[in-house]
């Protein structure tokens, strides 16, 4: 549970629900079918819902029992077919990161923006004449609906499913330093040898060149398409964006530099633990051995492993003492152990709340090791693609967690991979001590992200927050101009004291006349 507030702070948020911004009227545009994202953008709105705000959300789901403050613009073609077609994202665990950013940048973002943009359902919204104190959208190869911000008038916050990741940097002007901060494509921590930093620079270089010499420029021509009145230029919106909320936190990661609108809410999707189904409060409670839990996320899928990576884990769990609740999307699991338990779907950080629960095997998402670590719990990581291979660099450096390549999946991998933890006690007492840091904040991630959405309302778009850096070329950014006159004036100081020194030596004889003559000639 998060530190109870102090009496001071406690003052400060009873006088935050008395402000001038209590029921402003909010629209956030949630363009991602990954659960694994729109998460942190639904846990930002039943945040601004619950704080008494009117709240409307253009997106794959619906918040079931919803308050009547809460408006859900449910977009089903923004997810995969429900008969099975989604794809088998195993297929792209070695694919090269160049060709994944090229995905993202030419596919998967602008084909959500699409089905948004060209819906009948949010025409009819944009048409309505309806008015927003502020508009949310998520940072992430979308950035031509951060027009919605313009059409309506209102200032842009968005959130980054990454953290701090290049696109959020990008559009609040906060320094990235690539000796520091690791792309989000590698396996990298916070300290890199020379070689890491080599690779980590070159790939962020390319990443950034792309993105804004080709991505930008098509994304400028969607939003000319589609919001043909626009007041402002794409661009334009880009520079005034008011807030950037992070899903992360120093204590899950390490420190990043950041400008004053940006704020870590890593963790918003975690609410208060509630209470299991009886079958899996009962198989939890009664398992003496403690229970390892296995879950491969909401986009891979455990009934996709190949059988023979598939009966690797059969055999590993059914040598263990240990009771292994499974995500497996099927209802059927050939030759399962008797100690093994499937079901299509479990509230996850309900069932890491539990006390007899001493592993999370996973694949690495940001959302599940964040709630394993809220809750405690070590890791074992399967890594696939995306971030998963940083967020369990990050597990193996501060200790709480290891990883097994998945072309190295065997039952022996796995049970030493198993064994190596729930053996080791230093694992558990590192996740638990990463809690600890992590829960020690005066105010929940919920609590954040309500305020200084807020804070922007009451401040018009709090222009105070915005970086000077935004309004500099790139030159002027990285003082190429300032750095060119120097080496400039340095060179013809150097020159003029060569001319100087030869004029001194030439007077005092140490360099013959005839030898200038000669030179001369």
């Amino acid at each position: 549970m998060f530190r109870r507030l102090d009496f001071a702070v406690l003052i400060n948020c009873l006088l935050l629900s008395l402000c001038p911004c209590n029921g402003a009227r909010i629209l956030g545009v949630l363009p991602s079918a990954g659960w694994s994202h729109y998460a942190i953008g639904e846990g930002i709105m039943k945040a601004l819902s619950r704080a008494g705000h009117e709240v409307t959300v253009i997106g794959s789901n619906s918040w079931k029992q919803a308050p009547n403050n809460y408006r859900s613009i449910e977009l089903k073609e923004l997810m995969f077919d429900k008969q099975g077609s989604e794809p088998d994202l195993f297929q792209y665990r070695n694919d090269p990161y160049l060709k994944v950013l090229y995905l993202l940048y030419t596919m998967i973002g602008p084909s959500l923006s699409e089905v948004i943009l060209t819906h009948p359902k949010v025409k009819t919204l944009m048409n309505s004449g309806e008015q927003f104190d502020v508009v949310i959208v998520e940072c992430f190869v979308s950035d031509v609906l951060y027009g919605f911000a313009q059409h309506f008038n209102a200032p842009l916050v968005v959130f980054s499913p990454f953290g701090a990741s290049l696109w959020a940097n990008e559009l609040i002007g906060t320094p990235y330093p690539f000796s520091q901060i690791p792309h989000t494509f590698l396996s990298y921590t916070d300290r890199m040898s020379f070689g890491e930093r080599f690779i980590n620079t070159l790939l962020w270089n390319v990443d950034s060149f792309y993105y804004r010499n080709i991505f930008l420029p098509r994304q400028e021509e969607m939003y000319k398409t589609y919001f043909p009145n626009a007041m402002q230029s794409l661009p334009q919106v880009m520079k005034n964006v008011s807030l950037a909320l992070l899903n992360q936190h120093f204590s899950l990661s390490f420190p990043h530099p950041y400008a004053p609108n940006m704020i870590e809410i890593g963790g918003i999707q975690i609410d208060e633990p509630k209470p299991l189904p009886e079958d899996l409060q009962h198989i939890l409670d009664n398992s003496k051995h403690g229970v390892i839990y296995f879950s491969m996320g909401s986009m891979l899928k455990g009934c996709r492993f190949p059988e023979e990576k598939r009966n690797a884990f059969i055999s590993a769990f059914s040598k263990l003492n240990e009771t292994v609740l499974w995500k497996y999307e099927n209802t059927s699991l050939p030759n399962k152990p008797k100690n093994v338990f499937i079901r299509k779907w479990m509230p996850q950080s309900d069932v890491l709340a539990h006390p007899n629960v001493k592993l999370f095997i996973t694949h690495g998402g940001l959302l599940g090791s964040t709630e394993s670590l809220y809750h405690g719990k070590p890791m074992v990581g399967v890594p696939i693609y995306g971030d998963q291979r940083l967020n369990m660099a990050r597990a193996e450096k501060a200790g709480y967690g290891t990883h097994i390549e998945y072309e190295n999946l065997s039952e022996e991998t796995i049970s030493n991979a198993i064994r190596s933890v729930l053996d080791d006690p230093s694992f558990s007492s590192n996740a638990q001590l990463i809690s600890e840091r992590y829960r020690d904040k005066p105010m929940t991630p919920a609590q954040l992200a309500v305020y200084w959405i807020e804070y922007v309302v009451r401040h018009r778009g709090a222009p105070q927050l915005r970086s000077a850096i935004l309004e500099l070329s790139f030159i002027e950014r990285n003082l190429i101009d300032v750095y060119s006159v120097m080496m400039l004036l340095v060179g013809t100081i150097l020159a003029s004291l060569c001319v100087a020194l030869r004029k001194i030596m030439r007077f005092i004889g140490l360099l013959p006349k005839r030898i200038d003559k000669i030179k001369q000639q």
